[in-house]
């Protein structure tokens, strides 16, 4: 037995915005939804779009690897005094972001700016060059480094 990393959750204040989000500027694809009415919250299982199709299991779930769990808490989406989620990078940090690696950090940055994706920094910003962080409706950082080069950023 293996062990995998398989997943990571969000708590997200609307879902719809944020599946939106997720499947049209990362193409994560919907793979399950589990709501637990006693609780008042749903579960959203995405995966990368090249994974290997769900069979709608249950079991499905821990097999796999790259997961992004996107939780909501019912009502979030219509409170007009909910003040969102921390996302962990102001006082007190805590978590700070999830990655994701592409072909090409530039062109994929460009097309990130014409859908309106809000940016926390472009690859040539900063100190370190080719990396980006672009924040998700609740201001959760999502890092992006390009599968080619990534090594020279770091080294």
């Amino acid at each position: 037995m293996s062990i995998v990393l398989n997943h990571t959750m969000l708590r997200v204040r609307d879902p719809q915005i944020s599946l939106r989000f997720y499947q049209e500027n990362f193409g994560m694809k919907l793979v399950n939804k589990f709501d637990f009415p006693q609780g008042k919250f749903s579960l959203y299982f995405l995966a990368p779009s090249d994974s290997e199709e769900s069979s709608g299991s249950v079991d499905w779930i821990p097999k796999q690897k790259g997961l992004l769990e996107l939780t909501h808490n019912w009502g979030t989406e219509a409170d007009v005094d909910f003040a969102g989620y921390h996302n962990g990078n102001a006082e007190p940090r805590g978590f700070g972001h999830i990655c994701f690696s592409v072909p090409n950090v530039n062109t994929f940055c460009d097309e990130l700016v014409e859908k309106g994706v809000t940016f926390v920094k472009r690859p040539n910003d900063g100190s370190m060059k080719g990396i980006a962080f672009v924040a998700d409706p609740d201001g959760y950082w999502i890092e992006i480094i390009d599968q080619q080069s990534f090594a020279s950023v770091v080294s």
